[in-house]
Formats: C-alpha cells, structure tokens, sequence
C-alpha cells in the first residue's frame, strides 16, 4: 500500500472508530456521529471518486445526508473532481481548504531548547477556544469542545505546551490508534508566534510518538505550516479538497 492510501486509510479508520452511521451513496459515504454533532470531522460527506456532479447537486444531497446538524462539510478525496465545483461552492458561501496529509519519515529531529512539557488536556482548553475562534470568528461551538475531548481520549491523547509565566501559550496533540500516530494539533497563539514554539512543539510531539508504522499531520496544502513541518521530515502523502459551510451566527 502507497503512501496516499495509507493516509486515507488512516483517515477513514478515525472516522470508522467514532461514527454510529456509516452509510454508502452514489458516489462515496456518508458518515456521522451522533453523539458528536457538532464535531464536523466525524459528520460529513465523503466524495471518493472522480465524481461528475455539480455544486447545486451536491449542496441538495449535502442537505439530505447531514439534516438536522447545524453545519454541512463535503470531503472531496480525489481533488481534481472537488476543483470542478469549486467556484460554483464558493459562489454558494462554502469555504474551501486544500488538506495535505504528511507522513514522518527518518529520525526524530533534534529537540530544541524551549521547554516543553507534557500536561493535562484540560490544561490548554483555553488555547483550543482561541484557535477556533481565530479561524471561524462569531460560531458558536456550543458543546464542541467537550465532544473534541471524549474523541481525544478514545485515542489516547498527549498534549504537549510551551509556557509562558506559568500560563501555556502553545501546544501540540498526539493520538494513536494501533501502531500508527498522528499529530492532531499544533497551534501557537498569536500573541507568541515567531519565536519556535511551533517548532519545538512539534519536535516533542515527534520524539513522543517514538517508534510507529505511521506518524501523520495534515496542513492546509496553501498555508506556512506545512513548510515547518516539511523541515521537521514531514513528506506530503495524500491530499483532500474540503468545503465546509459553517453553522449561521
């Protein structure tokens, strides 16, 4: 098996792990937490071949297959499929997000010499508040951060945080699932960016998930992060085009 379907068998594993409905349709799955609702990682469309369907299509099936939750997400997992109705989701209000799924390969980097310590998951709530907000201004989450909670521990989460004055202002997440890992979170709040946390985050949640089949992270395939994890041994495997049109404020 290819590095890509590895990721995506890796992907589909998670939501198989936390989704009660997992049902086929016409071009893909629909899959579904129920007690999770608002956890849009576990409640969406997945789109798994090279569909020939349109954005108005796909909004109405979107529509039926995730009724009664607040948020509608659309997963498109061969991308040139997802390119071909991207103006016209756009046009509708949906965002879209480019997804590279990396795989470590070689040696664990070096650590670096900012502390790091391994906390409690609670310990960062604060951070994991302001990392949603930062990207989705004015939603509210509601219970969602209880539901990201419950999944985490499933999957035997370790939070990692750099501190300042006693108080963490960055972290990193690592959960496994048999002999594969994967660094679910890294953020940094803004307030502290540029000096190496991300960094040294990153490299403790490495060094942590020590000898694996696997080490995953995704990124936005447009944005810097992938960079760093690029310098940290990351490889881009797999990517995915997303469209998610968020709960109304």
């Amino acid at each position: 098996m290819d590095a890509a379907a590895r990721a995506r068998a890796w992907v589909h594993g998670g939501q198989a792990a936390v989704c009660d409905v997992i049902e086929p349709w016409e071009h893909g799955t629909v899959v579904r937490a129920t007690e999770h609702p608002t956890y849009w990682d576990y409640n969406l469309v997945r789109v798994e071949e090279d569909a020939d369907i349109g954005a108005d299509e796909l909004v109405a099936f979107a529509d039926e297959a995730l009724a009664g939750l607040a948020h509608r997400r659309v997963g498109f997992e061969v991308v040139p499929a997802g390119e071909r109705v991207r103006a016209g989701m756009e046009a509708l209000g949906w965002k879209v997000t480019r997804f590279v799924w990396m795989r470590h390969e070689g040696e664990a980097p070096p650590a670096t010499d900012l502390d790091v310590e391994q906390v409690a998951y609670d310990v960062v709530r604060h951070l994991r508040v302001a990392w949603h907000h930062e990207d989705f201004p004015g939603v509210d989450f509601k219970d969602h951060f209880d539901h990201e909670r419950e999944v985490a521990m499933r999957r035997n989460a370790q939070v990692f945080a750099a501190f300042e004055q006693d108080r963490p202002v960055a972290f990193a997440q690592l959960e496994r699932d048999g002999g594969a890992a994967e660094i679910t979170s890294v953020f940094v709040h803004p307030d502290h960016r540029g000096r190496g946390l991300g960094t040294a985050i990153t490299k403790a949640a490495i060094a942590a998930a020590g000898e694996v089949s696997d080490l995953w992270i995704v990124a936005d395939d447009d944005d810097r992060p992938k960079e760093l994890y690029a310098r940290l041994g990351f490889r881009p495997a797999w990517k995915l085009l997303d469209f998610l049109r968020v709960p109304s404020s």
